[in-house]
């Protein structure tokens, strides 16, 4: 919902073309120059890098142990794009910058065919200005794949319901919908928007777009719905009927059954309160949020005139926010599907609100706010405090302090030009700069921190290229990022277990093995002495263990794990 242009005339062609190529420049700004980052980025690309490894692309696989926490289609799109690249820095986020570029198109789409071309150019960069939308892009989630086959949903579903009949496009949506549902558990939410569309029919008399003989075809809607989740259960279900594996039985149990209904009626992390995604609009969906109040009005006026396309997409926002604020889990990203939605709802009314001086006036204020914001912390105490606190060499230090000034710079210029007359359009641009800095500069100068990459090839000097790694109480990262083939002993599994095994293991070949461990996970019983402090990475201290360290009889006692739920690590 944020803010586009304040006029309602077309701008000429070769305007149109210049900002979505700034547009599409800034979202790919950085790809292939930086490493996957904790939380969520490297588990998936370890469970893709399996599947191109073994060629096993049903059942991903985090390590020796099979990956349940989510369904295996993003990993899938990151394994096709690496067999496409062969390049794993491009190859893991190229999924979620064409799902991002899809989403624009599809809204700009949408909102030209129910409104006027023009509403829809608003509409797409009013979802692009979102700060939620291109931090999400700019990350290898399966949230941003998600929102490109909800939205595509949606697509589909409303140019049947609004300017319908249209089944090819309802039947579209329904498989997309499914595909969605595959994706992440929640893919199946645009089918909601029937319970707007039927009370709106009711309280308005509004006919559904059908015709006689159309039963058969509403019939289709379940099995096209079917096929997209098809896409993996399929292939699932036929590998549970050809096999009685256990840990395959497991898996699916898992998958299906705690990792979806139990993890939204009993979520065991990231609990928060029920007003919790009012707080993540009014910060995340920043600029477009400040114009919020002002929206309201014509919203209402809009729905009690009856029209259908503000029932459809306001209502289904509605229903899916309570949707995610009833579970108690709750995350910031739960609640992107609704992004597109609102967008195209608020495009309408954009471009009068933007003719009145205020709006624009806290447009520009957003613009200098981010302008000053980045010069401060450039110039103040903080990024100092925090390179200390994260162990950034100077060299680091110095290039953020850069890419601050240039930004601050940047988006001062814009202001300056923009004024309050072109301050929306100033704020598609400051978009456009923040985003290409963020990928260009800030995202490379903490790449070796934030992966792991430069911890992990101080191990591979520390141990020589002979030597043998094993880990304790290893992340993800840790495992991605190791110069050569890695023994481990478990993720999920309790520090004692992984000890239990990790121990007989580096006694074999004292001499040559080694162990990476969290200093955390180290027992009492191993000689310190001999231990070697290699390093900080994601605020954690990790250490060195040398076969010679160990002896038999020493076994740790601790009973905590590395592993936490899924999208609950670093």
């Amino acid at each position: 919902m944020p803010t586009t242009l304040p006029t309602t005339a077309s701008p000429a062609p070769w305007r149109n073309a210049l900002v979505g190529l700034l547009i599409a420049l800034s979202l790919l700004a950085g790809l292939g120059l930086r490493q996957p980052n904790p939380a969520d980025e490297p588990r998936f690309v370890l469970a893709a890098r399996s599947m191109v490894e073994s060629g096993q692309w049903l059942l991903p696989h985090r390590g020796s142990e099979l990956y349940a926490e989510k369904p295996p289609v993003f990993m899938w799109l990151q394994a096709g794009a690496y067999q496409l690249t062969h390049d794993w820095t491009t190859a893991f986020l190229l999924p979620s910058l064409l799902a991002a570029l899809a989403v624009l198109w599809l809204v700009r789409d949408l909102g030209r065919r129910l409104w006027h071309p023009r509403i829809g150019d608003l509409a797409a960069l009013a979802v692009f200005s979102t700060l939620q939308f291109g931090l999400m892009a700019k990350r290898a989630h399966i949230d941003m794949v998600l929102l490109a086959m909800t939205t595509l949903s949606l697509w589909g579903l409303l140019r049947h319901l609004l300017l319908g009949p249209h089944w090819r496009a309802w039947w579209l949506g329904a498989f997309a919908a499914g595909v969605g549902t595959v994706t992440k558990g929640v893919g199946f939410l645009p089918l909601l928007v029937l319970l707007p569309w039927a009370l709106h029919a009711r309280l308005h008399g509004r006919a559904w777009p059908a015709s006689r003989g159309d039963g058969w075809r509403w019939a289709a809607t379940l099995p096209m719905f079917i096929a997209g989740t098809a896409v993996w259960l399929l292939p699932l279900a036929l590998a549970l009927w050809r096999s009685d594996d256990p840990s395959l039985q497991a898996y699916a149990r898992e998958i299906l059954l705690r990792q979806t209904a139990t993890r939204y009626t009993a979520a065991w992390h990231h609990v928060q309160p029920a007003w919790y995604y009012l707080r993540v609009i009014a910060l995340l969906w920043l600029p477009g949020s400040l114009l919020l109040p002002a929206l309201f009005p014509g919203w209402w006026r809009r729905l009690r005139r009856g029209d259908a396309r503000q029932w459809l997409l306001l209502g289904w926002s509605v229903l899916v926010l309570l949707f995610f604020s009833v579970s108690p889990g709750k995350r910031e990203l739960y609640i992107l599907p609704i992004l597109p939605a609102a967008c195209l709802a608020a495009a309408p009314l954009l471009a009068g609100l933007l003719r009145r001086p205020w709006p624009r006036r806290l447009l520009l204020g957003y613009v200098v706010f981010l302008a000053v914001a980045a010069l401060v912390v450039a110039f103040g105490p903080w990024l100092p405090r925090d390179a200390l606190r994260r162990d950034l060499d100077a060299g680091v230090v110095q290039q953020l302090k850069f890419g601050l000034i240039a930004l601050g710079i940047g988006l001062g210029v814009i202001a300056a030009w923009a004024r309050t007359r072109r301050a929306a359009l100033g704020v598609v641009l400051a978009t456009v700069v923040l985003w290409s800095v963020y990928g260009l500069v800030f995202a490379p100068a903490l790449d070796a921190s934030s992966s792991a990459a430069g911890l992990m090839q101080r191990v591979g000097q520390r141990i020589g290229p002979d030597a043998q790694l094993g880990m304790v109480a290893w992340r993800e990262q840790n495992l991605l990022q190791a110069d050569r083939p890695v023994t481990e002993f478990g993720f999920k599994a309790d520090w004692a277990t992984q000890w239990a095994k990790a121990g007989p293991w580096v006694a074999e070949q004292p001499t040559r093995r080694w162990l990476f461990v969290l200093r955390e996970a180290l027992p009492a019983c191993v000689d310190r002495a001999q231990v070697v402090a290699i390093g900080q990475s994601n605020r954690n201290q990790w250490l060195l263990v040398p076969g010679t360290a160990w002896h038999a009889g020493c076994h740790a006692t601790q009973e905590g794990t590395t592993a936490g739920a899924d999208d609950n690590d670093d």
